[in-house]
């Protein structure tokens, strides 16, 4: 799987003094479920033959704790990746 230190994952480290905190919110959860998301993600493009040095993921929380994942990709990436997923939804399935 990939590892938040490998190249262009830029999960960023959890700064406790980045959010506004809401008591009884779990946001150091919602960070590791996507800085996990991130990685599967990575590992989902590479094992489809997608080269993903040129993408940039980045880790964060929304504001109910929620992970969120930030993928920045080329706009030629984003074609690849688009070519990707309709070649999926031509099979008829996702898992």
């Amino acid at each position: 799987m990939h590892d938040p230190e490998d190249a262009g994952f830029e999960s960023e480290p959890f700064d406790p003094d980045d959010v506004v905190w809401v008591r009884e919110v779990d946001y150091v959860a919602g960070w590791r479920d996507a800085t996990e998301a991130g990685g599967e993600l990575a590992d989902a493009l590479e094992s489809a033959g997608f080269d993903t040095a040129g993408l940039e993921w980045r880790a964060r929380t929304s504001a109910d704790g929620a992970g969120r994942v930030r993928l920045v990709l080329s706009a030629a990436a984003a074609h690849d990746v688009a070519a990707l997923v309709r070649a999926v939804a031509r099979l008829g399935k996702v898992s």
